[in-house]
């Protein structure tokens, strides 16, 4: 069903991008091959993915260990 949704808004796309001006029409299609992609499952491996962030780590104890202000 999701596949169906998103190839039917690329073709959409694509209709209104033929009566566009060049620079829309380019932004349109490009649009519309994103929506092909999302349409096909097989496009959806992990190279697609973001990979994810780098978790942070804490500040060494060091850092605290001079005289407080308190």
């Amino acid at each position: 069903m999701e596949q169906e949704f998103y190839q039917g808004l690329a073709q959409r796309v694509r209709a209104i991008a033929q009566k566009a001006d060049p620079f829309t029409c380019r932004r349109l299609l490009d649009l519309a091959k994103r929506y092909e992609a999302k349409s096909n499952p097989a496009s959806r491996s992990g190279a697609t993915e973001r990979p994810l962030p780098v978790p942070r780590t804490t500040p060494s104890p060091s850092i605290f260990s001079g005289p407080s202000e308190a």
